[in-house]
Parts: structure tokens; sequence; C-alpha cells
């Protein structure tokens, strides 16, 4: 691996543009997300509302309402060496709101979606215990490298 990801970004953004990170910053938290995992990768960010969150969703994972971040692996023919990794889309308004209720920095929960979200699309998950441990963990670190506390400690 080398020491540095290449990194392809698409940013869409589909809801509104208010104080949202930059795109710098988007790639800065992807990076971090495939360093050691990938040499380069192509990711799409598409930042959405409330509405598109919900009907994705519901679609995908059969949930109702909006959630933070909804991942969308890549699913590529295996003899097909492209660098696309997938798709994430990430809730404006939900990210907000959980930083407000979380207590945390909204750049900084910015970061742990991205980062959260890349792992996923790694192949990482968080449906058992074992899982989840390994993924948080590794996320800990991974934001402790951007100088961001640790997104699961409980609030004081």
């Amino acid at each position: 691996m080398s020491a540095t990801t290449e990194l392809e970004l698409d940013l869409q953004i589909a809801c509104d543009a208010a104080n949202l990170p930059t795109e710098a910053q988007f790639a800065l938290w992807a990076k971090a997300a495939l360093q050691g995992h990938r040499d380069e990768a192509e990711l799409s960010i598409r930042l959405i509302d409330e509405t598109e969150s919900a009907e994705l969703n519901m679609q995908y994972r059969q949930k109702s309402g909006p959630t933070n971040v909804l991942s969308f692996p890549a699913d590529l023919p295996p003899e097909l060496e492209l660098p696309l990794l997938g798709d994430l889309a990430i809730c404006k308004q939900v990210v907000e709101r959980e930083a407000g209720e979380q207590h945390k920095a909204c750049l900084d929960h910015w970061a742990h979606m991205v980062i959260h979200g890349t792992l996923h699309l790694l192949g990482y998950d968080h449906i058992d215990d074992d899982e989840a441990e390994k993924m948080e963990a590794l996320e800990i670190a991974l934001l402790n490298t951007l100088n961001i506390s640790d997104p699961y400690s409980p609030i004081l």
C-alpha cells in the first residue's frame, strides 16, 4: 500500500448547501478511512435531505424515516479491476440534528459519518457484537488521527 490513497471524489449536493463541509474536508475524511485498504478509489458522496433519505432507507433497508448515512458498495464483477468503491448518501438534517443531540461539533459528526460509511463500503459492518467492536475501534482510531474525540464515549 502506498502512503497516500488516490481518491476521485464525486460530491453531489442535493440539499440545502448552507453550512456544509468543503469538498476537501469530505476527501480528507474518506482518505482517512481508505488508508491501508486501497491505493486508489472512486467514491460518490451525495448530500441529501430527509425526504430522499427516507425514500432510500425504505427502498434499500425497509426501514421508515431518514437515517444519517447509507452506503451502497459498487457491485462489480471480480474480473473488472476498477477502483470504484461505491456511493454514500448522507442526510444533512439528520447529521446536524444528531450532532446537537449528542453535544458534538457538527464537523466532527460529518467526519464520523463519512468514515463510518466508507468503512461499510470496504466491507466492515456492525451486525454482530464482534464486528461492531472492530468497526467502532477502527472508527475511533481513524477519528483520533484527525484530532476528533471518540464518538462513542458517553455524554456526561
